[in-house]
């Protein structure tokens, strides 16, 4: 899933304060670049950046806050980003409900080429609480790619990117129907 944060200060004071505060310089030496990336599980203090993912709102199995969020606070406690249950909810429903994921491999040498399964997983029947209960057992991970390019200039560019993922094996875990499918020729 790939839903912007809406809330905290990611939301509030818009995502280079964000940057600004919770970034780190570029790792590969880019110049006048700042980043904000790494993997982040619930409960789970992210070193880098000095956030931790929580369910707020969430516990043993139920969301027993209507105004629940997935959040990444800081240590004295400041939201710095979030995103409501609800909205994740609708986005998971409107886009995941019924999906089908091809296996696919990356060959990047001489030239990049792509190979995909004759196996493909459909599922169905999507469960909101299975992918809370998969966050909070740490099968779903948030692997943000955001920076800041030229950050000290007028013209900085700001590329966004929120990404909630999980490993393919673990599809069957978040919902309700998952089978595999041969789409092979069968000549």
């Amino acid at each position: 899933m790939t839903p912007e944060p809406t809330g905290g200060l990611y939301q509030d004071a818009g995502t280079k304060v964000f940057l600004r505060k919770y970034g780190y310089a570029d790792k590969k030496g880019r110049v006048d670049r700042i980043n904000f990336g790494g993997n982040f599980k619930v409960g789970a203090r992210n070193e880098t950046t000095g956030l931790t993912m929580h369910l707020l709102g969430y516990s043993d199995g139920k969301i027993n806050d209507n105004n629940g969020v997935v959040a990444l606070v800081a240590d004295d406690g400041e939201i710095a980003a979030s995103w409501n249950f609800q909205g994740m909810m609708e986005h998971w429903a409107r886009k995941h409900a019924h999906a089908a994921y091809v296996p696919s491999m990356l060959r990047k040498d001489p030239v990049q080429q792509y190979c995909y399964s004759r196996t493909v997983r459909l599922a169905s029947k999507p469960d909101f609480l299975l992918v809370l209960r998969a966050m909070e057992k740490g099968v779903i991970y948030y692997d943000p790619g955001i920076k800041l390019e030229n950050a000290t200039s007028q013209r900085s560019r700001l590329k966004k990117r929120s990404q909630f993922r999980i490993k393919s094996k673990d599809l069957g875990t978040i919902y309700g129907l998952c089978e595999n499918i041969d789409v092979g020729s069968s000549h």
